[in-house]
This record gives C-alpha cells, sequence and structure tokens, in this order.
C-alpha cells in the first residue's frame, strides 16, 4: 500500500480581488508514493508543488478529492486529530527555519518537547541526531554561527527528532552553493537508506532529482503532466515541461541554435546517434561506421548515468561517400535510435 496516496485532489485559494475566479493551485491530482521511496515532485515556480507538500502535511486542506498518509485519511480529520499524524511527517525548508535564539541542541530538541516525549529520552536521541548529522561538535552553537549547509544540517536532525517515517523536503538545497547541496543530499540518501524514511523531494533543479530520487512527478499549472522512474523520464521525456527540465543537464538532439552553430564548423552530414542502457556500446556504431569507409567526428552530446543505468546521445559529423554513409547508418538503426539532423 502507497504510504501517501493523493486521489483526484484539487486546491482553490479564494480570489484576490472581487469579481476575479479563484486561483487553482491543484488541479485533480492523483499520486501515490511508496514506503521507503526518494519521490521527486519538480516544477517551475507556481507549478503547485509546494502547495502539494502543505496538502500532505495537512496545512491545506483539499478543496476537493482525499488525501491519504499512512492509511488515515487525513484530509478528513479535525485539527486536533492531526497533531498525531503530523508527528510522523518530518519537514526541512529552504530556508532553515531555525530558531536564532536558541542553540543547536535546543533547535532539535523542541519537536520533542512539543510532542510529549519524555525529557530522558531527549540526550540520547538529540546526541545520536548530531552525530548523525556531523554536528555534535556545535552543539551548544547558535545559527548565526553556523555556515549555510551546517544550518541545513540542523534542519534536517530536527525534522528527524520525532522519528518520522516520512520527511518532506520543500526546495532544501536551493539556498546552498553546489558542493554543500551534495553534501545535504548525500545526507538525505542516508537518511533514507539507515532509517528507511520515505521522502518527498520538491525542486526546481533538475541535478537534485538526478542525485537521489527513485521516482519523479512533473507539474505543471497544477497538475501532473509526466510521472514514472527517474532513468525513465530522463532518458525518453514526453511532456513538454519535461523535456525543458531534462534539457538543463541532458544533452541530446542539437536544437536549431546550436546546430547553426556546428554546419559551420564542420561538413557533412549531421547525425545523432541515441543510446539507451544495455542496447548497445558506442563501439558498435563506430565500428560499423569504420567498416563502411566513413569519416566521423564527435561534435555534440554525451553519455548520462541516472541511478545505475546509462544512456546518452552522441552527434557526429559524417563525411565520405553518400550512399555509403546512407547504408551504415540503415544498419546502425537496427540497434539505435538514429536521427539525422535537419
Amino acid at each position: 500500500m502507497p504510504i501517501i496516496q493523493l486521489r483526484n485532489v484539487s486546491k482553490a485559494f479564494p480570489p484576490r480581488s472581487k469579481g476575479e475566479a479563484p486561483l487553482v493551485a491543484i488541479d485533480d491530482v492523483s499520486l501515490d508514493i511508496e514506503p521507503g521511496d526518494i519521490y521527486g515532485i519538480i516544477g517551475y515556480s507556481g507549478a503547485g508543488k509546494s502547495t502539494l507538500v502543505r496538502l500532505i502535511n495537512a496545512l491545506e486542506q483539499p478543496t476537493s478529492g482525499s488525501v491519504t498518509v499512512k492509511d488515515v485519511e487525513i484530509s478528513a480529520l479535525r485539527e486536533r486529530d492531526l497533531r498525531s499524524v503530523r508527528a510522523g511527517i518530518g519537514m526541512v525548508f529552504q530556508q532553515f527555519n531555525l530558531f536564532s535564539s536558541k542553540t543547536v541542541w535546543g533547535n532539535v530538541e523542541y519537536p520533542l518537547q512539543v510532542a510529549g516525549i519524555p525529557k530522558s529520552e531527549h540526550q540520547r536521541r538529540i546526541s545520536d541526531l548530531l552525530n548523525f548529522v556531523g554536528l555534535a561538535e556545535h552543539a551548544h552553537a547558535y545559527p548565526d554561527q553556523l555556515s549555510g549547509g551546517q544550518k541545513q544540517r540542523v534542519g534536517i536532525a530536527r525534522a528527524l527528532a520525532t522519528s518520522p517515517s516520512i520527511l518532506l523536503a520543500d526546495e532544501a538545497t536551493s539556498a546552498l552553493d553546489p558542493e554543500t547541496t551534495r553534501e545535504v543530499l548525500a545526507l538525505l540518501k542516508r537518511v533514507n537508506e539507515e532509517f528507511g524514511v520515505t521522502i518527498v523531494v520538491i525542486t526546481h533543479e533538475m541535478e537534485v532529482i538526478r542525485s537521489i530520487a527513485h521516482k519523479v512527478a512533473v507539474m505543471e499549472q497544477g497538475r501532473i503532466v509526466e510521472r514514472g522512474a527517474v532513468f525513465d523520464v530522463f532518458s525518453n521525456p514526453q511532456a513538454v515541461a519535461t523535456q525543458k527540465f531534462v534539457s538543463t543537464i541532458i544533452t541530446s538532439v542539437p536544437e536549431a541554435d546550436a546546430l547553426a552553430v556546428l554546419r559551420t564548423r564542420h561538413p557533412g552530414r549531421i547525425v545523432t546517434f541515441s543510446f539507451a542502457n544495455g542496447n548497445t556500446s558506442q563501439a558498435s556504431v563506430f565500428l560499423e561506421l569504420s567498416r563502411a569507409s566513413v569519416a566521423f567526428e564527435l561534435v555534440y552530446g554525451g553519455i548520462n548515468e541516472v541511478q545505475g543505468q546509462t544512456f546518452g546521445h552522441l552527434t557526429l559529423a559524417l563525411n565520405g561517400d553518400n550512399e555509403a554513409i546512407t547504408a551504415a547508418l540503415q544498419r546502425i538503426g537496427s540497434i539505435v535510435t538514429v536521427t539525422e539532423v535537419d
């Protein structure tokens, strides 16, 4: 059974001024997130992804549809009954949301106090968490004495204080530099692997999805336009919005501007060969071209690895007898996807 399940969920906010239509932030979304998943939800600003998170932890109630968390339909619960559900959902924020007047220790202790966990357990739990996130030596420091990455580590420790089974990370790395982002993502991956926590990652950065997510849903204008295993979505994006996101980190068939530059630099026919995991090696393509006495030069593209699987697009400039090139492309087309770029 999914640990998080949304069925035909919509969320509309009241109009900003009289006479305007309600603002639809979520539009008929259905989604299943399995226990132990790292599930990425990606979209541009205004796509509805942060509203979706607030529906999962019941900070917002849906206008229609149902939200079920751990077999409990939270969209039907009263506020006082939501406390126990929220205790099982940790939250990591973009801007850290730490108490500036509390030490690192005090920030991690706060959710334990709110949840009513016996004080006798605080020492062990906080100590274990600070060691886990690598901040034991900073236990008595204040947030303004920490770097951005250290603050986010405190945020992760705090989110884990009540031993949640679900962790929501809302743009948790967008305020961090690339190196610190990699460190925080590696820490979130450890949380998933060592504690078995299901993580929902909200982001507008495709690199975050590639780094840690198992599955991904792409949102646009309040709807999910594409979903699936990260490798499948990256290697064969279908929706226009997904293609735009994937193109930020994956180089595929050269578009008009890039192609114009390539044509000024490279004579001959320009062809893209697309490789999916396990279907053939690049060497097979190069060998076939060599056998046909076709000269070739790699001019665009590359090979990528996602979740231990490889795929990619290599664009070559081909020179030689035109009929020999055509025959070679026909043979190669039986083992890989061949796109002659016009």
